[in-house]
């Protein structure tokens, strides 16, 4: 019997997230309060300044609740002063680098689980919350097996997921294709066949917006490819230990996802377009299909008519030729959590409990699934509060596996390699180059 997405989280993939609780006014927590002791009556709250950086600076329904709450965070709590900073998505993790690399992180920031919190971990930027869950047992516990995974080195745990996102799903607009008598692709022929036939009728294939170059590696290859060469080999290319990127399995994926470009699946000018406008070009009707994350719910519930929702359907990858991964999956990672500086202290540091009590709490929880966000939090859905391609997604997660994405496993060295090597690859450059430079990058960092 297949597992769902949610239920293997831990089995499949280790991931980990989010965090959050109260703690006192100097680093004791209090169990099941999240108000520091130096709020009581005899003692006035101390006053302290907090950082804090996310990338929520869209317009669809998580990003603006996740604002909301940290406004609401600053007026009930008027001893802490909050200063915010909202990165755009595209230029977030590359800002979050140059500061890591200078030594001067926020006090706390979104952080993704995997090979950041590694990198983080390992470059002794940031510091544990296991007080912090501890103190909060009913709320840790709350959180789906294998949700801390991967925010999770040595025993320490780093974050608390806010979100769940599956990376590949193939969104398809139901109108387009039932004006030309066509059915959602189950394998690769029928995925190229549908190329040509929305070709030959002057419609584009598959909206790509690819200029930060991450949407092409975590939302197409991170599926395609473990449609080809299934998850043990990729996990074994990742440690460089009996497999290799140059292998011809993996040149193979990179081999199809240039197919798709020669065939002009992908409208103009796919390198110079984001994420958002990508989604807005899908939404708009101006293309068939959109392989995107489960990231794009809210931006299409907040910005896209019920009428264009209910167009909209969903399924996942085709399956290729002899693939060795199953093809009744989706790649996927428990989604960002805050981190916490190491230099967060004191008062400080009880404050920055608060705050990520705050936005990864079980009643922010709730809410962010309610904004047509995915999260590894046991909440019951009432269908009623969101999108019904929400909702189809929803029930979706839990009849298809989960696998991992690139960017989540491999180094951040070599990540921006495949990135930057996809952009390449899509515009006629050879698969086995590609693949080589990959390898040699993986190779190199992991000492090998």
């Amino acid at each position: 019997m297949k597992k769902s997405f949610i239920v293997t989280l831990a089995a499949t993939l280790s991931l980990a997230l989010l965090a959050g609780c109260g703690a006192s006014g100097t680093t004791d927590t209090v169990k099941g309060s999240a108000a520091p002791k130096s709020t009581d009556a005899a003692k006035p709250a101390e006053k302290v300044k907090l950082s804090i950086w996310h990338n929520y600076t869209g317009e669809d329904l998580r990003a603006k609740l996740m604002r909301e709450y940290m406004e609401k965070f600053k007026k009930d709590h008027p001893n802490v002063e909050l200063d915010i900073q909202g990165i755009p998505p595209d230029g977030y993790r590359p800002r979050l680098k140059t500061v890591a690399a200078a030594n001067e992180m926020p006090d706390l920031f979104v952080m993704w689980p995997g090979v950041m919190t590694k990198e983080f971990v390992g470059g002794d930027l940031i510091q544990p919350i296991n007080e912090l869950l501890d103190s909060k047992t009913e709320w840790k516990n709350g959180f789906m097996p294998g949700s801390f995974d991967d925010f999770t080195i040595s025993g320490k745990t780093y974050s608390a997921p806010m979100a769940l996102s599956p990376t590949s799903i193939l969104y398809y607009n139901k109108e387009i294709f039932n004006k030309y008598n066509v059915q959602p692709p189950k394998t690769w022929d029928d995925l190229m066949k549908l190329v040509d036939t929305f070709k030959k009728n002057n419609v584009t294939p598959i909206a790509l917006g690819n200029k930060a170059a991450w949407v092409a590696q975590s939302s197409i290859l991170s599926s395609l490819a473990d449609r080809v060469t299934g998850t043990d080999w990729f996990l074994k290319a990742v440690d460089q230990n009996g497999a290799k990127f140059t292998d011809p399995e993996f040149v193979q994926s990179l081999t199809y996802l240039q197919q798709l470009g020669k065939a002009g699946a992908f409208q103009e000018g796919f390198n110079s377009i984001d994420n958002t406008q990508m989604e807005q070009m899908f939404a708009q009707g101006k293309a068939a299909m959109m392989i995107d994350g489960g990231w794009a719910l809210p931006n299409l519930a907040a910005n896209t008519s019920k009428e264009a929702l209910a167009n909209m359907a969903v399924t996942v990858l085709p399956s290729v030729p002899n693939g060795k991964g199953d093809p009744n999956s989706l790649s996927g990672v428990v989604g960002t959590g805050l981190g916490m500086s190491k230099k967060v202290t004191g008062a400080q540091k009880a404050a920055a409990y608060e705050l990520i009590y705050a936005l990864s709490g079980p009643e922010a929880q709730k809410a962010i699934l309610e904004s047509n966000q995915l999260v590894s939090y046991k909440v019951d859905l009432d269908t009623s509060k969101v999108s019904s391609l929400f909702a189809e997604v929803y029930k979706m997660m839990n009849t298809v596996k989960k696998t991992p994405v690139y960017d989540g496993k491999l180094s951040s060295a070599s990540a921006d390699v495949v990135n930057n090597g996809l952009q390449e690859l899509l515009m006629g450059g050879k698969p086995e180059d590609i693949a080589k430079k990959i390898q040699d990058a993986q190779a190199k960092a992991v000492g090998k």
